[in-house]
């Protein structure tokens, strides 16, 4: 297998609010021997906010930040899932759009910039489930993770639009659970994995938000999950951070540990609970990982 290398687009919420999520990823993409390239004149993709605010606005943004992964030689690689679905939108525009890609052209050229419509747009959960690969991940296993029943959690923006996205079909998914499967855990089949954490309706309708919420853990707990994976770092802060709301809302005690992608990667590989920042969690998972 070559080197794999990556422009590495963390985004904001993996920086601030989650900060064990890109922490984490670095040391797992370091022990698999993935390289991640920091891209520091990057800017925010807008997150999503933007898209019917000012399209164009959005657009030559995205377009700012392909063009410096264009300049790196490199594809995206984020781990947050709102950013890869904007980012994602953005490029298809761009692409399918001669039009478009020239009128944005000229807005970049003042800052000395240009894109040709070349860089990919990834997720770290399509990194180890298809460029790094499955037989390879499995290899790399020291300490499998055979006591866990592990719920996959998609999240929205993993998975749709899937014009743009494009990996996973969005009602029928397969990677997270494949990649469960490589870890030696056991993958948790339930139909709220596709479904909407709720986050997207906390600033409008926090009382559905929490309920969505509350509905998805149960869903995944009664179902036999004795955790939870996402992808998504936004999804993790519903899941874990507001989980005490939610359990309110529903009338009863969940208790389900949430774990970033990286993390659960990062505990089969071998790395401790500490390195893998598993106190910032509001939800133990001390029970599980000891």
């Amino acid at each position: 297998m070559s080197q794999l290398k990556y422009a590495y687009y963390p985004g904001c919420a993996s920086q601030e609010i989650t900060k064990e999520s890109s922490k984490t990823t670095r040391l797992v993409a370091s022990a698999l021997g993935i390289e991640l390239h920091d891209m520091p004149k990057a800017n925010c993709c807008g997150a999503g906010l933007l898209t019917d605010y000012d399209y164009d606005l959005y657009i030559a943004l995205n377009a700012r930040i392909f063009a410096e992964a264009e300049q790196m030689g490199m594809d995206i690689m984020t781990i947050c899932s709102t950013c890869l679905m904007v980012m994602s939108t953005a490029n298809r525009d761009l692409q399918n759009d001669k039009r478009l890609l020239e009128k944005t052209n000229d807005i970049l050229s003042k800052a000395g910039l240009h894109y040709s419509g070349n860089v990919k747009v990834k997720q770290f959960l399509w990194v180890l489930a298809e460029d790094y690969g499955l037989d390879n991940l499995k290899k790399k296993v020291v300490k499998p993770l055979s006591w866990l029943k592990v719920a996959p959690f998609y999240g929205c923006h993993s998975l749709r639009p899937s014009s743009a996205l494009g990996f996973d079909d969005p009602q029928k998914p397969w990677s997270l659970e494949a990649v469960i499967k490589a870890l030696g855990a056991e993958a948790v089949e339930y139909k709220g994995k596709t479904k909407c954490c709720g986050f997207q309706v906390d600033l409008v309708a926090e009382e559905t938000a929490v309920q969505m919420t509350g509905t998805r853990l149960l869903d995944a707990k009664g179902h036999g999950g004795n955790c939870l994976v996402t992808p998504c770092p936004f999804c993790h802060i519903n899941l874990d951070n507001y989980q005490g709301l939610a359990e309110k809302k529903v009338h009863q005690k969940i208790d389900l540990p949430i774990f970033h992608l990286s993390q659960l990667v990062g505990l089969a590989l071998g790395l401790s609970a500490v390195e893998m920042g598993m106190t910032r969690h509001l939800v133990s998972a001390e029970k599980l990982v000891g």
